[in-house]
């Protein structure tokens, strides 16, 4: 898979371009927002992380303001 980035400062024109490459998804392009993929590499990171309850974590949270 190639990766292409696509820079445009007019807004007028990012609404053209998306159409003109929208019309080749069909044909198997993806179209990803670089905003998108910085959100995904962050969230990526994350997979690792050991991941507590809900109820834990509202505990946690409780005994933080009965702290204060």
């Amino acid at each position: 898979m190639q990766t292409i980035t696509i820079n445009v400062k007019d807004e007028a024109l990012v609404d053209k371009v998306l159409w003109l490459l929208e019309q080749f998804q069909n044909e198997g392009l993806e179209i990803v927002s670089r905003e998108d993929i910085d959100d995904l590499k962050l969230l990526k990171a994350t997979r690792g992380e050991e991941c507590i309850s809900f109820e834990d974590y509202l505990k946690d949270e409780s005994e933080d303001e009965n702290r204060d």
